[in-house]
């Protein structure tokens, strides 16, 4: 039997981009991957994240957005940081193989002055550019990315 592959994805607030990759990552993956993703500071999984995922198919809705505290006794075949701040503030995971980092631009308004209609682009590009890198990154896993 295959050895599944486990993979952590953090950005700090575990809100948009490691929701998105988590999402990604177990949607092309299916079965030969297990994915979690966590935040220094959670801050509740990102509507805009569900919505964006939503439209391209894959389900996020029952994600939650946890701590990565809970995950440093974990075994995993990386680590993936998809922000810099996270990178910055990763503590050290005595289990995982490897730590990979990739950063995408925050979809997220921090200022308080967009609308979810003016965020939308951005939610949109960085969906798709975090699903190319998730597609890529399996691909150099030796894992079958589902279509």
């Amino acid at each position: 039997m295959t050895h599944k592959k486990r993979y952590l994805v953090l950005c700090t607030a575990n809100r948009c981009r490691s929701q998105m990759a988590h999402g990604w990552l177990a949607h092309l993956g299916g079965d030969a991957v297990e994915v979690s993703s966590a935040g220094a500071k959670p801050g509740g999984v990102h509507p805009l994240s569900i919505q964006v995922m939503n439209e391209a198919g894959v389900d996020i809705s029952g994600h939650s957005s946890d701590h990565l505290d809970q995950y440093l006794e974990d075994d995993f075949d990386a680590v993936i940081t998809v922000c810099d701040n996270a990178k910055e503030a990763c503590p050290y995971f005595p289990g995982a193989k490897r730590l990979i980092h990739h950063a995408f631009d925050d979809p997220d308004d921090k200022t308080g002055t967009l609308t979810e209609e003016q965020m939308l682009p951005t939610f949109h590009r960085v969906r798709d550019e975090i699903r190319t890198w998730c597609a890529d990154f399996l691909a150099e896993e030796g894992v079958a990315v589902a279509v």
